[in-house]
């Protein structure tokens, strides 16, 4: 019998009530930028990840120090007047093998349910038709910039509350397809944001600021105790982009020694 992921997380952090947002890889980079600009805005810290042997055999370095594929960050609570606010975050920039998304999606859900936090958010892209297509030059802040999808009938009032249009159909793969999917067979409250960003970039892909900031003025609705400013994310694009597209023609370079298929999808 093949081993289950295994999540590690610190016992001593209490996460009730909490919203996990989730940031796996996604076109644009868009989840990946949300992941960096809420780990810097909510000084979040690294408080546990995922092992499983068929995780991608990678590390990532950050200061001179390894951080694991898929990793879990967390804060003190933020509290206003009224109400107290905790985000989890699940990030990755490591493309999760297809035959581990199940049982990872399991784990996840698990330990959720089991932390008694009160809902997942999951962060993601999807390109439109050729004929709608954006980039991410546009100011374009329509309705269509940004679709939902709940897995719950309280999942489509969050989505209603922030005007996020429902994608009414379609197929969405990876783990934010196989996360809905599992929330849904066993009621857990998840939602899903997807944000029209631009691919385009050569061969590769360009970072979307833009798309990223709507995402973060979602969140920022969903957490009346946090002020989340997207502002200073449109301002800093061009070093994000910077950063994202140096590490980029890293993996990518052709010339490099050990090339692998599993190192040209690695960003950060």
């Amino acid at each position: 019998m093949a081993s289950q992921p295994e999540v590690q997380f610190d016992s001593e952090i209490d996460i009730t009530g909490a919203l996990v947002v989730n940031c796996f890889p996604s076109l644009g980079f868009v989840s990946s930028i949300v992941a960096h600009y809420l780990v810097d805005k909510l000084d979040l810290k690294l408080v546990g990840g995922v092992r499983h042997p068929s995780l991608p055999a990678v590390c990532l370095v950050q200061d001179g120090m390894p951080l694991p594929p898929l990793r879990f960050y967390a804060g003190e609570p933020i509290c206003n007047m009224e109400e107290c606010n905790k985000v989890v975050l699940i990030a990755s920039e490591i493309q999760v093998p297809a035959d581990l998304c199940l049982p990872l999606s399991g784990a996840l859900i698990d330990w959720i349910k089991n932390s008694n936090a009160n809902a997942a958010i999951m962060i993601d892209a999807y390109s439109p038709g050729v004929e709608n297509k954006h980039t991410i030059f546009d100011e374009d802040d329509s309705d269509g910039s940004l679709l939902g999808i709940g897995s719950v009938e309280e999942s489509h009032k969050i989505l209603d509350e922030l005007k996020i249009p429902l994608l009414k159909q379609g197929i969405i793969g990876g783990m934010t397809g196989v996360m809905m999917g599992e929330s849904r067979r066993r009621s857990v409250n998840t939602v899903a944001m997807l944000a029209e960003a631009s691919g385009e970039f050569g061969n590769g892909t360009i970072p979307d600021s833009r798309a990223a900031a709507r995402i973060i003025n979602c969140l920022d609705k969903l957490l009346p105790a946090i002020y989340l400013d997207s502002e200073p994310l449109l301002e800093e694009a061009q070093r994000i982009e910077e950063q994202i597209r140096e590490m980029m023609a890293l993996q990518l370079n052709p010339s490099a020694e050990h090339a692998t298929n599993d190192s040209a999808n690695m960003y950060g």
